[in-house]
């Protein structure tokens, strides 16, 4: 007797690249409006800053099979000559989220500061994430702070492990 099709294994079919073009760039927004606006309620009319326009911005896109999914930021902290770099806006639409997408866009992120001569790389965590960046291998670096009017932990990684 024939055994029945398997569903994909979308962890195999996951991925990450740099936003290159207007139209991903509009969806890395997308995704993070989603998240932080419609579903968290973090923001009340959208999640922009000035880190957005700011050319050391690098915006990245995560995704499941063809499917953008996820989204994450990250810019040098001090100017765009600087070794120390910011991850933020990390963000993974509810659908996809099973899918464990968030590993790969921190690791994404990580790497591609460190590549770029970075030596630390630093993030405001909700408090529900601190394990799961703790698992990635970031550590806490001080106290509880608010951030975007919400309790955060800052964590860091050293980037010249990578």
């Amino acid at each position: 007797m024939p055994s029945a099709p398997s569903a994909p294994d979308l962890t195999e079919a996951l991925h990450c690249a740099i936003a290159g073009d207007a139209a991903a760039v509009e969806l890395h927004h997308r995704i993070r409006h989603a998240v932080f606006v419609e579903e968290q309620a973090v923001f009340s009319s959208h999640d922009r800053d000035d880190h957005d326009t700011a050319a050391a911005t690098i915006k990245v896109l995560g995704f499941c099979g063809d499917a953008a999914a996820g989204a994450v930021r990250l810019y040098p902290i001090g100017g765009d000559d600087s070794r120390d770099w910011q991850g933020d806006r990390l963000a993974v639409l509810p659908a996809y989220r099973r899918h464990r997408l968030g590993g790969p866009l921190v690791e994404f992120a990580v790497t591609t500061a460190a590549r770029r001569g970075g030596r630390r790389m630093i993030a405001h965590i909700q408090l529900p994430n601190v394990r799961f960046f703790e698992r990635l291998g970031w550590v806490r670096a001080g106290a509880v702070e608010t951030y975007v009017g919400l309790p955060h932990q800052p964590m860091e990684i050293d980037l010249t492990r990578r």
